[in-house]
């Protein structure tokens, strides 16, 4: 796993470029996964719920169109807001998979 991480130049506290290690979202949660520690357990049962959450919306697609709608409201966005920008990614949608269609 540790071969998967970089070195970048990042600002530290002290203004200065330092190496620093980094990783990409999946890396850092299969290390999360391999830490024995106790204090990561509360990362370790989000990670499974939030995996059983998306196991759910497999099942349902309909579970996800809710989480983003609840999710979008967290961020104080509007019904109206809400609305259009759905309206918006289905209107893309069907654009794309018409282009889809009529390029094969």
């Amino acid at each position: 796993m540790v071969a998967k991480c970089n070195r970048l130049k990042l600002v530290a506290a002290d203004g200065k470029l330092r190496p620093t290690d980094v990783a990409a979202a999946e890396t850092l949660l299969r290390l999360v996964q391999s830490v024995p520690s106790p204090k990561a357990e509360p990362i370790k049962l989000w990670l499974a719920k939030a995996g059983y959450e998306r196991m759910q919306e497999m099942a349902d697609p309909a579970l996800s169109l809710d989480r983003a709608r609840e999710t979008w409201k967290k961020h104080g966005r509007s019904e109206k807001w809400i609305q259009r920008r759905m309206m918006g990614q289905e209107t893309r949608n069907k654009l794309t998979d018409y282009l889809e269609r009529t390029r094969h």
